[in-house]
This record gives C-alpha cells, structure tokens and sequence, in this order.
C-alpha cells in the first residue's frame, strides 16, 4: 500500500512538473545567511526537497516493517523452543509417572500372590485394585487426550 502511494505521489509531481516547467525553472534569489545565489530555480529544488522527504519516509516506513517482522520471527522461535522445552519435560514426567505406577502395581502383584487375607477379603481387594486400576487408565487417557490436542 505504500508503494502505491509514494508511485501515485511521484507520478503527480511529474505531472505537476510538466504542466509547470517554466514556473519551477524561473530563477529566483537565495539567501542562505552567508552567500547569496542569483538565478536559482527555486520551485525545483523544493519540488525536489519534497519527493526526498517523500521517499526518506517510505524507507524508514520498510525499515520499521522489516524490524516488526524480525522480531515477530524471534518471538516465533523462542516459543517453539519453550515448547519443544516443555513438551521433553513432560515426556520425562510421564515416564517417572509410570515407572511409579509400574513399581506400585508389582509390590500390589506380589501381596497378591501371596494372600495374607482370607480370601473374601482378597476378592474385594482384588475387585478394588481392578477398580483403581480403570481409573487410573481412565485418567492416562484423559491426560493423554488433553496433550494431543494442546501441541496440535
């Protein structure tokens, strides 16, 4: 859009240069303070002045694009490292969770096969571990479920 807009700037002082041409050539006097020039166009180095200030604004105007972008990239990169980051510490989160879960359940294997309880104490035991262990999966699952759809 700006390019647009500084093409459509420059073609109307072309134009309006054209039409004018004798006007901007006609010599004026300059004061600078210290010298004095005689002759000068005037008109066309103000014509001028402006379509520089035109095209300074349009470069300064990329410049702070291309800043906001880069910047957009860095920002884009640190969070696919944070994320990568936080996606390996979950991963070694789940795998203590399960070592304990594994560990937990072969001391439970091993009261088991050895029963210490009359055995209607060891059926309900056993109905409560298989009980517990269906929630447990059920909550894995559900774990599970919440992670896929976060990092997607």
């Amino acid at each position: 859009m700006r390019t647009i807009v500084l093409i459509v700037i420059v073609v109307l002082a072309a134009v309006f240069a054209v039409l004018n041409r004798h006007a901007l050539m006609f010599g004026h006097t300059l004061n600078l303070g210290f010298v004095t020039y005689r002759g000068v166009p005037l008109g066309l180095i103000l014509l001028l002045f402006g379509l520089f200030l035109a095209l300074l604004f349009f470069l300064w105007a990329n410049v702070e694009r291309l800043r906001g972008q880069a910047d957009s990239a860095r920002l884009l990169r640190d969070m696919e490292a944070l994320r990568t980051n936080l996606d390996a510490q979950e991963g070694s989160r789940f795998a203590q969770l399960q070592a304990y879960i594994d560990e937990r359940f072969e001391t439970l294997g091993q009261s088991v096969s050895r029963p210490a309880l009359p055995s209607s104490d060891l059926a309900e035991t056993n109905a409560r571990l298989d009980a517990l262990q269906r929630d447990l999966n059920l909550q894995l699952a559900q774990m599970d479920d919440y992670l896929k759809r976060r990092l997607q």
